[in-house]
Protein backbone atom coordinates (compact mmCIF):
# COMPACT_ATOMS: atom_id res chain seq x y z
CA UNK A 1 0.00 0.00 0.00
CA UNK A 2 1.20 3.34 -0.96
CA UNK A 3 2.35 5.57 2.09
CA UNK A 4 0.73 8.64 2.15
CA UNK A 5 2.88 11.68 2.13
CA UNK A 6 1.17 14.87 3.35
CA UNK A 7 3.35 17.22 0.88
CA UNK A 8 3.30 15.23 -2.64
CA UNK A 9 1.12 18.17 -4.15
CA UNK A 10 2.06 21.02 -2.10
CA UNK A 11 2.31 24.02 -4.01
CA UNK A 12 0.00 22.16 -6.62
CA UNK A 13 -3.47 23.58 -7.96
CA UNK A 14 -5.78 20.87 -8.96
CA UNK A 15 -8.98 21.80 -11.28
CA UNK A 16 -12.00 19.30 -10.20
CA UNK A 17 -14.72 19.57 -12.14
CA UNK A 18 -17.84 18.90 -10.07
CA UNK A 19 -19.30 15.33 -9.70
CA UNK A 20 -21.63 13.23 -7.34
CA UNK A 21 -18.08 12.24 -5.08
CA UNK A 22 -16.69 15.48 -5.51
CA UNK A 23 -15.74 15.67 -2.18
CA UNK A 24 -14.26 12.39 -1.65
CA UNK A 25 -11.77 12.73 -4.75
CA UNK A 26 -11.24 16.86 -3.51
CA UNK A 27 -10.01 14.97 -0.19
CA UNK A 28 -7.80 13.07 -1.20
CA UNK A 29 -5.84 15.22 -2.95
CA UNK A 30 -5.71 17.62 -0.31
CA UNK A 31 -4.80 14.93 2.01
CA UNK A 32 -1.47 14.68 -0.19
CA UNK A 33 -1.35 18.87 0.24
CA UNK A 34 -3.21 19.83 -3.29
CA UNK A 35 -5.00 23.10 -3.39
CA UNK A 36 -8.24 22.28 -5.18
CA UNK A 37 -10.21 24.33 -7.19
CA UNK A 38 -13.67 23.14 -7.94
CA UNK A 39 -15.56 23.54 -11.27
CA UNK A 40 -19.52 23.51 -11.34
CA UNK A 41 -18.85 21.50 -15.29
CA UNK A 42 -21.87 19.20 -14.72
CA UNK A 43 -24.57 19.27 -12.52
CA UNK A 44 -26.91 16.44 -11.85
CA UNK A 45 -30.41 16.71 -10.97
CA UNK A 46 -33.40 14.36 -11.03
CA UNK A 47 -35.70 14.66 -14.61
CA UNK A 48 -37.82 17.62 -13.75
CA UNK A 49 -41.24 15.80 -15.08
CA UNK A 50 -41.41 12.96 -12.21
CA UNK A 51 -44.69 11.08 -13.73
CA UNK A 52 -42.70 9.34 -16.56
CA UNK A 53 -40.22 8.24 -13.78
CA UNK A 54 -42.92 6.45 -11.94
CA UNK A 55 -45.09 5.70 -14.13
CA UNK A 56 -41.88 3.44 -15.46
CA UNK A 57 -41.37 2.11 -11.71
CA UNK A 58 -44.76 0.99 -11.58
CA UNK A 59 -44.42 -0.95 -15.37
CA UNK A 60 -41.60 -2.75 -14.44
CA UNK A 61 -43.12 -3.49 -10.96
CA UNK A 62 -46.06 -5.62 -13.10
CA UNK A 63 -44.35 -6.30 -16.02
CA UNK A 64 -43.75 -10.46 -15.64
CA UNK A 65 -42.18 -10.44 -18.94
CA UNK A 66 -39.32 -7.55 -17.93
CA UNK A 67 -36.89 -9.84 -16.68
CA UNK A 68 -33.53 -8.31 -17.30
CA UNK A 69 -32.82 -4.72 -16.68
CA UNK A 70 -29.74 -2.51 -18.34
CA UNK A 71 -27.99 -0.24 -15.87
CA UNK A 72 -25.93 2.06 -17.72
CA UNK A 73 -24.89 4.06 -14.76
CA UNK A 74 -24.84 4.07 -10.84
CA UNK A 75 -26.46 7.39 -10.74
CA UNK A 76 -29.82 6.11 -12.95
CA UNK A 77 -30.37 2.98 -10.68
CA UNK A 78 -29.67 5.09 -7.44
CA UNK A 79 -32.31 8.04 -9.10
CA UNK A 80 -34.67 5.11 -9.91
CA UNK A 81 -34.43 3.54 -6.62
CA UNK A 82 -35.06 7.34 -4.85
CA UNK A 83 -37.94 7.82 -6.88
CA UNK A 84 -39.29 4.89 -5.78
CA UNK A 85 -39.29 5.93 -2.51
CA UNK A 86 -40.16 9.28 -2.45
CA UNK A 87 -43.55 7.41 -3.96
CA UNK A 88 -44.13 4.47 -1.59
CA UNK A 89 -43.05 1.93 -4.08
CA UNK A 90 -39.42 1.45 -2.56
CA UNK A 91 -40.13 -1.89 -1.22
CA UNK A 92 -41.72 -3.09 -4.90
CA UNK A 93 -39.68 -2.35 -6.44
CA UNK A 94 -36.75 -3.44 -4.62
CA UNK A 95 -38.09 -6.96 -4.42
CA UNK A 96 -38.78 -6.80 -8.68
CA UNK A 97 -35.11 -5.62 -9.23
CA UNK A 98 -34.22 -8.77 -6.77
CA UNK A 99 -35.83 -11.13 -8.95
CA UNK A 100 -34.45 -9.46 -12.07
CA UNK A 101 -31.37 -10.39 -14.77
CA UNK A 102 -29.26 -7.44 -13.83
CA UNK A 103 -27.37 -6.13 -16.56
CA UNK A 104 -24.50 -3.17 -15.79
CA UNK A 105 -22.04 -1.92 -18.51
CA UNK A 106 -19.41 -1.64 -15.52
CA UNK A 107 -18.11 -1.62 -12.01
CA UNK A 108 -20.70 1.70 -10.50
CA UNK A 109 -23.54 0.60 -11.14
CA UNK A 110 -22.63 -2.53 -9.17
CA UNK A 111 -21.83 -0.78 -6.79
CA UNK A 112 -24.73 1.37 -6.45
CA UNK A 113 -26.81 -2.02 -6.34
CA UNK A 114 -24.55 -3.15 -3.28
CA UNK A 115 -25.74 -0.04 -1.40
CA UNK A 116 -29.35 -1.98 -1.20
CA UNK A 117 -28.16 -5.06 -0.87
CA UNK A 118 -28.58 -6.06 -4.56
CA UNK A 119 -25.80 -7.63 -6.80
CA UNK A 120 -25.23 -7.48 -10.22
CA UNK A 121 -26.50 -10.29 -12.49
CA UNK A 122 -24.14 -9.59 -15.76
CA UNK A 123 -20.88 -7.01 -16.39
CA UNK A 124 -20.66 -5.90 -19.92
CA UNK A 125 -17.57 -7.43 -21.70
CA UNK A 126 -16.05 -3.75 -20.94
CA UNK A 127 -17.23 -0.89 -19.73
CA UNK A 128 -19.00 0.58 -22.77
CA UNK A 129 -22.54 1.02 -24.39
CA UNK A 130 -20.97 -1.37 -27.19
CA UNK A 131 -19.60 -3.42 -24.65
CA UNK A 132 -23.27 -4.18 -23.53
CA UNK A 133 -24.93 -5.12 -26.73
CA UNK A 134 -21.80 -7.34 -27.42
CA UNK A 135 -22.54 -9.02 -24.17
CA UNK A 136 -26.23 -9.23 -24.74
CA UNK A 137 -25.58 -11.14 -28.41
CA UNK A 138 -23.67 -13.81 -25.93
CA UNK A 139 -26.55 -14.65 -23.66
CA UNK A 140 -28.85 -17.53 -25.14
CA UNK A 141 -31.81 -16.17 -24.30
CA UNK A 142 -33.20 -12.42 -23.54
CA UNK A 143 -36.34 -11.81 -21.71
CA UNK A 144 -39.48 -10.01 -24.31
CA UNK A 145 -39.38 -6.64 -22.79
CA UNK A 146 -35.95 -5.22 -21.23
CA UNK A 147 -34.96 -2.21 -18.77
CA UNK A 148 -32.58 0.20 -19.98
CA UNK A 149 -31.80 2.62 -17.45
CA UNK A 150 -30.39 5.47 -20.01
CA UNK A 151 -27.30 7.75 -19.71
CA UNK A 152 -28.77 11.07 -18.96
CA UNK A 153 -31.03 11.75 -21.53
CA UNK A 154 -28.89 10.39 -24.43
CA UNK A 155 -31.80 7.45 -25.83
CA UNK A 156 -29.10 5.76 -27.02
CA UNK A 157 -30.00 4.70 -30.45
CA UNK A 158 -27.63 1.71 -31.13
CA UNK A 159 -28.34 -0.55 -27.85
CA UNK A 160 -32.17 -0.01 -28.55
CA UNK A 161 -31.11 -0.75 -32.17
CA UNK A 162 -29.67 -4.09 -31.06
CA UNK A 163 -32.42 -5.01 -28.29
CA UNK A 164 -34.61 -4.77 -31.39
CA UNK A 165 -32.94 -6.79 -33.38
CA UNK A 166 -32.68 -9.68 -30.81
CA UNK A 167 -36.12 -9.83 -31.21
CA UNK A 168 -36.68 -7.80 -27.97
CA UNK A 169 -38.60 -4.80 -26.73
CA UNK A 170 -36.49 -2.00 -25.56
CA UNK A 171 -38.53 -0.25 -22.38
CA UNK A 172 -36.43 2.95 -21.68
CA UNK A 173 -35.86 5.15 -18.50
CA UNK A 174 -34.54 8.36 -18.04
CA UNK A 175 -34.04 9.21 -14.00
CA UNK A 176 -31.52 12.57 -14.43
CA UNK A 177 -30.50 15.00 -16.36
CA UNK A 178 -27.32 17.27 -16.45
CA UNK A 179 -28.07 20.78 -15.86
CA UNK A 180 -25.26 21.94 -18.33
CA UNK A 181 -26.31 25.08 -18.54
CA UNK A 182 -25.76 26.54 -15.15
CA UNK A 183 -22.41 28.63 -13.75
CA UNK A 184 -21.25 29.55 -17.00
CA UNK A 185 -19.23 32.55 -15.81
CA UNK A 186 -17.41 30.13 -13.26
CA UNK A 187 -16.43 27.94 -16.35
CA UNK A 188 -15.34 30.78 -18.21
CA UNK A 189 -13.35 31.65 -15.16
CA UNK A 190 -11.65 28.14 -15.71
CA UNK A 191 -10.68 28.61 -18.88
CA UNK A 192 -8.40 31.68 -18.25
CA UNK A 193 -6.71 29.84 -15.33
CA UNK A 194 -5.87 27.25 -17.75
CA UNK A 195 -4.73 29.43 -20.31
CA UNK A 196 -3.10 31.70 -17.59
CA UNK A 197 -0.88 28.67 -16.39
CA UNK A 198 -3.08 29.07 -12.57
CA UNK A 199 -3.51 25.33 -12.71
CA UNK A 200 -1.42 22.61 -12.36
CA UNK A 201 -3.36 19.43 -13.15
CA UNK A 202 -7.40 19.26 -14.58
CA UNK A 203 -8.53 15.63 -13.53
CA UNK A 204 -11.67 14.45 -15.78
CA UNK A 205 -13.69 11.42 -14.57
CA UNK A 206 -16.89 11.48 -16.87
CA UNK A 207 -17.04 12.53 -20.96
CA UNK A 208 -20.08 15.09 -20.10
CA UNK A 209 -17.14 17.10 -18.16
CA UNK A 210 -15.26 17.99 -21.25
CA UNK A 211 -18.65 18.35 -23.32
CA UNK A 212 -19.39 21.11 -21.24
CA UNK A 213 -15.63 22.37 -20.64
CA UNK A 214 -15.44 22.43 -24.62
CA UNK A 215 -19.57 23.93 -25.52
CA UNK A 216 -18.81 27.09 -23.55
CA UNK A 217 -15.38 27.67 -25.42
CA UNK A 218 -17.34 27.76 -28.50
CA UNK A 219 -19.89 29.55 -27.25
CA UNK A 220 -18.10 32.26 -25.53
CA UNK A 221 -15.24 32.62 -28.23
CA UNK A 222 -12.40 31.40 -26.26
CA UNK A 223 -11.57 27.84 -28.09
CA UNK A 224 -8.32 28.69 -28.16
CA UNK A 225 -7.69 29.46 -25.42
CA UNK A 226 -8.77 26.68 -23.52
CA UNK A 227 -6.82 24.53 -25.98
CA UNK A 228 -3.16 26.45 -25.14
CA UNK A 229 -4.75 25.71 -21.43
CA UNK A 230 -4.95 22.36 -21.87
CA UNK A 231 -1.77 22.13 -23.77
CA UNK A 232 -0.11 23.44 -21.10
CA UNK A 233 -1.27 21.68 -17.79
CA UNK A 234 -1.47 18.05 -16.84
CA UNK A 235 -4.62 16.13 -17.41
CA UNK A 236 -5.63 13.26 -15.79
CA UNK A 237 -7.97 11.10 -16.58
CA UNK A 238 -10.14 7.88 -14.37
CA UNK A 239 -9.89 5.43 -16.85
CA UNK A 240 -9.28 4.41 -20.48
CA UNK A 241 -12.53 4.94 -21.95
CA UNK A 242 -12.01 8.82 -21.03
CA UNK A 243 -8.20 8.86 -21.95
CA UNK A 244 -9.60 7.84 -25.60
CA UNK A 245 -12.20 10.38 -25.41
CA UNK A 246 -10.10 13.29 -24.49
CA UNK A 247 -7.93 12.34 -27.53
CA UNK A 248 -10.29 11.51 -29.80
CA UNK A 249 -11.18 15.35 -29.21
CA UNK A 250 -7.41 16.28 -29.53
CA UNK A 251 -6.83 16.75 -25.75
CA UNK A 252 -3.31 15.19 -25.12
CA UNK A 253 -3.72 12.63 -21.62
CA UNK A 254 -0.91 12.67 -19.13
CA UNK A 255 -1.89 10.42 -16.42
CA UNK A 256 -4.01 7.38 -16.54
CA UNK A 257 -4.54 4.68 -13.90
CA UNK A 258 -2.84 1.07 -14.47
CA UNK A 259 -5.68 -1.53 -13.95
CA UNK A 260 -7.48 -0.02 -11.36
CA UNK A 261 -10.16 2.74 -12.16
CA UNK A 262 -10.94 4.74 -9.48
CA UNK A 263 -10.30 8.06 -7.54
CA UNK A 264 -7.24 6.83 -5.44
CA UNK A 265 -5.68 5.02 -8.18
CA UNK A 266 -6.26 8.39 -10.36
CA UNK A 267 -4.40 10.30 -7.35
CA UNK A 268 -1.56 7.97 -6.86
CA UNK A 269 -1.12 8.04 -10.50
CA UNK A 270 -0.70 11.84 -10.78
CA UNK A 271 1.04 11.94 -7.44
CA UNK A 272 3.68 9.16 -9.89
CA UNK A 273 3.87 11.25 -12.66
CA UNK A 274 5.13 13.94 -10.84
CA UNK A 275 7.69 12.00 -8.99
CA UNK A 276 9.10 10.50 -12.64
CA UNK A 277 8.78 13.75 -13.53
CA UNK A 278 11.32 15.20 -11.14
CA UNK A 279 13.16 12.47 -11.16
CA UNK A 280 13.96 13.16 -14.95
CA UNK A 281 15.25 16.85 -14.34
CA UNK A 282 17.24 15.70 -11.40
CA UNK A 283 20.72 15.86 -12.13
CA UNK A 284 22.88 12.63 -12.49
Amino acid sequence: MQDINPNQFSGRTIALPESRQLDVLAALFERRGAAIRRCPLVSIHDAPDQAPIIAWIRAFIADATMTDLIILTGEGITRLIQAAKRTGLVDAFLQKLSTTRLIVRGPKPGRALKTWGLQPSIQAVEPTSAGIITTLFTLPALSPRIGVVLYGTEENAPLQAAITALGATPVPVAPYIYASESETGAVLALIEELAQGQIDALAFTSQPQYKRLASVAKAHDCEQQLERGLARVRIAAIGPIMANYLIEHGVKVDVVPDGRFFMKPLVDALADHWAHAALERSPQ
